[in-house]
């Protein structure tokens, strides 16, 4: 097959060779009948029989891995049994009294052994060849056992650490609160840790074939429950409609299985409101309520005298409202963002509602109770308040959609020499209602100056104090709440973009208002060759990777009901702005959210711009600096 394949076109060859603005030119050889034909016959005469020796290793490895999966648990049942009985010594001989021919599959692990390295080479560069030609898609599926097979032998190394690592995040916020009570919090940005040879050339292999292995997955769901389950331990990898799949597959595979719930599963929850009080009425209905049985629940409201019977209308119209009224100023929940007043965050003085942390509770069963019943709501939260959620460490990036001016004073401290022009400590003042009070972000650290050595932890121990130290309890009230209903781990496959649509759905973006209300900057104009690769770009992008490229630049994905003329900034109504950068044209993309502005480079091709601008919103998801 390969030495077939290597007679077709070089992959770079048959890509889009569009010139600036003109229609895409086909590859300069085209791929002839004789030579399809022979790749057909090939795949399907020896690939495709359930006797092939691409199936053939697959049952063996899977026979391998299940065998050696079952020795495992059972060491580790017996050693927790005998640990209980002996010392640490007798129990790690049991360990070692494991067969080692059982064991061996995990040194296989490593990805460069010498049977296999040379297989996984050709098969890479078969998927390449697939890619790159669209009438060789059938290829990827005939090869899918051999794909398999990958899977199946890098499981036991990057499945382990994949399942240590979701764990390590799960925790993320839990650790975050009793170190923030009584020691040193680990850095936002702290480094990873290193992966090893396997894990290195498993992410290199399926980020290179990405594009084929979600294919394969979006006409085979059933994949990632099983070869395929390592692609959700790096989710970078997986498209959003993918992991979307997988996450409601394993929810409801959870509810319908889950042991010791007292209701079948969608059994009937009345709920009876008033309009004019639905948040309360419904936050005292579920309050009786496990978390198990709201998720399991199939709800039915009735609005007080009112004649609607619940077929799935009146339902949506009651998540709509709990929407605006989690909002509502007179509950003190929440209070919108600098950027553009249509995010949300906490608010640090909703203690001002003596039952603010129930209430957080409530908000957070239903948000998660609208994404079990795939209800779109109409609720935006800010960058930082989705890293919380996610469990995972806010930076001082995520500060620009809170507080600009703040935001651009802590930039302005890491970039400068402060020696002898700042003087600060670690402290900061509030403000609660009138009442000041100084806050030690160190112990005595209103004693101790901020100093050009030490400027990088005061940024972010000041980050860590404003974006999550402040609200932490009403973050944990929210995070108990919506947890009842979503399970950590499984919330986790996605990025805060994702959850974003995930909470609030997929916007219509009507490319043409869109343009029609840009301004451009600094030498742009709407004839400009960039300019009008740019919106040639827009217009190839599917529905996601639009979705994508507003919350890159705005800061989120919602478009107002009034169109683009009404987009939001930090100063009311502030439309999207392009503005040229003269730096390197090797440069990503960067964009200020608060000024919904876009700095784009002087590319010098449309390819070379769309790839930039595609890594730029796809891979920048955390912080607003990339670049």
């Amino acid at each position: 097959l390969q030495h077939v394949l290597q007679a077709l076109p070089p992959p770079e060859a048959a890509g889009d060779e569009s010139g600036d603005g003109g229609a895409a030119v086909p590859a300069a050889d085209a791929v002839s009948t004789e030579l399809l034909d022979r790749v057909r016959d090939i795949t399907l005469a020896k690939f495709s029989p359930a006797s092939s020796h691409q199936s053939r290793l697959l049952r063996l490895l899977m026979a391998i891995d299940y065998i050696s999966t079952t020795v495992a648990k059972r060491l580790e049942e017996k050693q927790r049994t005998q640990s209980s009985r002996m010392d640490v010594d007798a129990a790690a001989d049991t360990a070692e009294s494991a067969p080692s021919e059982l064991l061996h599959l995990r040194s296989l692990a490593l990805g460069h052994d010498s049977q296999f390295q040379p297989l996984w080479a050709a098969t890479g560069r078969c998927l390449q060849y697939t890619s790159a030609h669209s009438e060789l898609a059938h290829v990827a599926t005939v090869l899918l056992p051999l794909i398999e097979s990958f899977m199946v032998v890098f499981k036991p190394v990057v499945g382990e650490r994949g399942r240590t690592a979701a764990g390590a995040a799960g925790t993320a916020a839990e650790s975050s609160v009793s170190e923030a009570d009584g020691g040193a919090l680990v850095s936002p940005t702290s480094t990873q840790a290193v992966p090893t040879v396997g894990e290195a050339y498993f992410q290199s292999f399926t980020e290179k074939h990405k594009k084929v292995l979600n294919t394969l997955v979006r006409n085979n769901p059933g994949l990632l429950s099983g070869s395929f389950s390592l692609l959700v331990f790096n989710p970078h990898v997986l498209d959003f409609d993918n992991k979307r799949s997988y996450f409601y597959q394993r929810l409801h595979d959870d509810s319908s299985t889950r042991r010791g719930s007292t209701r079948p599963l969608g059994h009937m929850m009345q709920v009876n409101v008033r309009r004019r009080t639905v948040f309360e009425d419904s936050y005292h209905q579920f309050a009786g309520k496990s978390g198990d049985e709201i998720k399991r629940a199939r709800i039915n409201v009735k609005f007080h005298d009112e004649e609607g019977v619940d077929a799935g209308g009146v339902s949506r119209e009651w998540f709509q409202a709990l929407a605006r009224q989690m909002f509502n100023p007179d509950y003190a929940l929440f209070k919108p963002s600098a950027s553009g007043r249509v995010t949300y965050q906490p608010n640090p003085q909703s203690w001002a509602n003596p039952e603010h942390l129930l209430y957080f509770k409530f908000v957070g069963r239903i948000i998660g109770k609208a994404i079990v019943d795939q209800r779109v709501l109409d609720a935006y939260f800010t960058r930082s308040f989705y890293k919380h959620i996610l469990g995972r460490k806010v930076d001082y990036r995520d500060m620009e959609a809170i507080d600009p001016s703040y935001y651009k004073s802590l930039e302005w401290i890491l970039d400068n020499d402060i020696t002898d022009v700042f003087e600060e400590t670690f402290s900061i003042e509030v403000d609660d209602f009138g009442q000041h009070r100084v806050i030690d972000l160190i112990p005595n650290g209103h004693d101790v100056m901020v100093t050009e050595e030490n400027k990088a932890e005061y940024v972010r121990l000041v980050t860590e104090q404003r974006l999550y130290r402040a609200i932490k309890d009403q973050i944990n009230g929210f995070l108990t709440g919506f947890h009842d209903v979503i399970p950590k781990d499984l919330i986790q496959i996605f990025n805060e973009q994702e959850l974003e649509l995930l909470i609030s759905g997929m916007p219509d973006v009507d490319v043409d208002d869109w343009r029609n209300n840009t301004e451009y900057h600094g030498g742009y104009n709407s004839s400009s060759a960039q300019i009008q690769w740019f919106w040639r770009a827009v217009r190839s992008f599917d529905q996601e990777e639009r979705a994508k490229l507003l919350q890159f630049v705005t800061g989120t994905s919602k478009v107002p009901l009034e169109g683009f003329a009404h987009l939001q900034g930090n100063q009311g109504v502030q439309k999207f702005q392009i503005h040229k950068d003269f730096a390197s044209p090797t440069r990503l993309p960067t964009a200020h959210t608060c000024f919904n502005q876009l700095d784009l480079p002087l590319y010098d091709s449309f390819d070379s711009l769309k790839s930039n601008l595609l890594l730029a919103v796809s891979e920048c998801s955390t912080g607003f600096g990339f670049v």
